[in-house]
This record gives structure tokens, sequence and C-alpha cells, in this order.
């Protein structure tokens, strides 16, 4: 009885922020130390399905650096870091559309919609929605910077009420081009 008790009086706290950000796009970045366990994961999805029953339009860009260095690792595929930031050869690129477009974004889209949301997950590249260039191509590879948003993506799949969950892949005007690895947290703000 306790528990419901302190659920309305959170929901009553949060209800001046409820109302001021009801029908507001919010573009939450979701890595590091909350991926890291199963029941930070579960108060996450179910935070996100709060808000979003609540009216706030929630976009979701997530990264996985984590993940994708114990892959590499396990893979044998040598990492750098330059500035904090990963050089992406075109094996690593491999290995970090993999891990971020195949295995955290549909993570995190299934858990979503496991608690009742309507997410789906999708990587700048499709629709080319994040347009990127190399962050400086000689010395960090494949790591871009996002150039243009073409915002009109995400607008629709809110008007359609789905939650889009974002890998930060950028995509390239050059027919197949391997893409672009893109700081999550600059994807987001982009």
């Amino acid at each position: 009885m306790q528990r419901k008790i302190d659920t309305v009086k959170t929901l009553m706290d949060a209800m001046p922020f409820i109302k001021e950000f009801r029908d507001e796009i919010v573009v939450i970045k979701y890595g590091g130390s909350a991926q890291s366990s199963d029941e930070l994961k579960a108060k996450f999805a179910q935070d996100i399905v709060l808000l979003h029953l609540v009216g706030v339009k929630v976009v979701i860009v997530h990264g996985g650096g984590s993940r994708i260095s114990q892959l590499l690792s396990d893979l044998k595929i040598p990492t750098e870091f330059i500035d904090g930031e990963r050089v992406s050869t075109p094996d690593v690129m491999r290995i970090v559309e993999m891990v971020l477009s195949g295995e955290i974004n549909k993570e995190i889209t299934s858990l979503l919609n496991s608690y009742g949301a309507k997410a789906i997950g999708i990587s700048g590249k499709d629709a080319h929605f994040l347009k990127a260039k190399p962050k400086d191509e000689a010395k960090f590879g494949l790591t871009g910077r996002v150039e243009n948003v073409k915002s009109e993506v995400i607008h629709n799949l809110l008007r359609e009420g789905f939650i889009p969950v974002i890998a930060p892949i950028g995509a390239d005007a050059v027919v197949g081009h391997p893409g672009y690895n893109i700081n999550a947290d600059l994807a987001a703000s982009a």
C-alpha cells in the first residue's frame, strides 16, 4: 500500500512538468551505465512509456560504446580512441552498425514495446535522415559529424504515435557508403 501512495505522490509532484511538456518533443540520449543492468533498462523503459502516455513526444538516441568495445575485443579487431572518440575503420564500422542498429536498438525497441509503447528502431541511414560527413577522415576514418537532419522523418513517426529509437549512424550521399559512426550525444543534440 505504501508503494502505491509513493507512486501517487511522485505523480502529483510531476504534474507541473507533465503540463509544461505535454505535446512537446523531448530528445533523450540513452547510454552508459543506464544500459548496464536489466533493472536499469526496465526502469528506463517504464519511465519512457509513462512520459509517452502523459503526452510527451519522446525521441531516444542511444549509444553503445562499451558493447562495441567488448565485441571488437572478442573478435580481436583493434580499436583506437583519439580525443575520446573512436577511430572507425571499415572493419570497426561494421561492428559499430551491428551493435548499435542490430543489437542495442532492437533491444530498446522491444523493451519499450513490451511495456505497451509503440516504439520503432531506426538509424540515421534510414531515409537518409541523418546526413553526415567525416569528422576528419585522415584521423578518424568513418567517424562522422551530422551535417543535416531530415526532421520530417521524426515528425512523421511522432505523428503516428511512435517512439523513435535512433542508432546514431549517419548516411553519406555516396551510393554504397558504409555510413558514419556518430557520437550519440552529438546526434541527439543535432
